[in-house]
């Protein structure tokens, strides 16, 4: 992808969080990358549907497709547009954790046209808890997104730190001031009978378990 000129844009009163959501939707319309807040850290989205964008997201960050991004969405009910065979304990963990820090790696829906990466037949899935994320992902449906920064360097937890890493690769910062959260999701794998960590983040083991220990799930953990 080749540099382009980023615009900043503000979220601070409503008239400039609606000009801020509106520029994000439009350039993910036109493929082009976004940076974003969520309630976790800052993260660099594309249209999920879009094969080249998603391509430029992996070159942008630093990646091969080995490593592939996974899928905010806008409300929980679109989980089960992009994964099948989803176990209740998942669900279980959807209605507890959504919108929240918790990314479920599902079977993904065979029928979806797009190209991730490698995912081996599976899509890693969240609902962010941030009004503005949510009022993106409203508009522009699910998007790829990954932690906006440069394949292991630190995730950035405000606009400024993004720009830094990924200016020359983005067309749209929408910026909402410090990332509430800080600390970056935890993923668990739902594909199995019973659950396994794959990253711990700001929802602890134990957090989790407790929802699951009355369904007889214990989650493994290997984060």
């Amino acid at each position: 992808m080749s540099p382009v000129t980023s615009e900043r844009y503000p979220t601070g009163t409503e008239e400039e969080r609606e000009a801020a959501v509106e520029a994000a939707s439009l350039a993910v319309q036109q493929g082009d990358l976004v940076v974003l807040p969520t309630d976790t850290v800052y993260g660099v989205g594309a249209d999920a549907f879009d094969p080249a964008a998603v391509s430029g997201l992996l070159a942008a960050k630093g990646r091969g497709r080995n490593m592939p991004p996974p899928v905010l969405i806008g409300s929980a009910t679109t989980l089960d547009a992009l994964a099948v065979r989803v176990p209740a304990f998942a669900r279980a963990l959807v209605e507890e954790f959504w919108p929240g820090p918790l990314t479920l790696v599902c079977h993904q829906q065979s029928s979806l046209q797009w190209d991730l990466g490698d995912t081996r037949g599976t899509v890693a899935v969240r609902m962010p808890d941030h009004e503005v994320a949510l009022a993106i992902l409203e508009r522009t449906g699910p998007l790829a997104v990954s932690s906006a920064n440069k394949t292991g360097l630190p995730a950035a937890t405000d606009a400024d730190q993004a720009v830094e890493m990924l200016g020359d690769e983005v067309a749209v910062v929408v910026d909402a001031g410090p990332s509430p959260g800080g600390e970056a999701s935890t993923i668990v794998d739902v594909t199995g009978d019973q659950g396994r960590v794959l990253r711990r983040g700001a929802l602890s083991v134990d957090q989790l378990n407790a929802v699951l220990e009355p369904l007889g799930v214990i989650l493994t953990d290997e984060g």
